[in-house]
């Protein structure tokens, strides 16, 4: 008797399991395209709530800081390349 219920015990947990894998909430247009928008999203994201706007003073920052780090860098390089020890702080 215990070998019946373990079976369909198994059997029980095999079925849903299955059917839980059967579904996985997506419906891909082709394999790895799964993406799929929410219930009104928009199709053209500019101009609307979605989109991100960014200001291009903050970018133009970001590329400045970017390139004044790099100008650090180098001058760093280059005196440790010419005295032999490696210097943070140089001017």
């Amino acid at each position: 008797m215990k070998h019946v219920l373990t079976l369909l015990a198994v059997a029980s947990v095999f079925a849903v399991s299955n059917q839980a894998l059967a579904y996985d909430g997506q419906n891909c247009k082709e394999p790895g395209n799964c993406w799929e928008n929410k219930p009104g999203y928009p199709e053209k994201i500019a101009g609307s709530k979605y989109d991100p706007k960014h200001d291009p003073v903050e970018l133009n920052k970001q590329e400045e800081a970017i390139k004044a780090m790099d100008a650090r860098n180098a001058k760093r390089i280059a005196n440790a390349k010419s005295s032999g020890n490696f210097v943070f702080d140089v001017k």
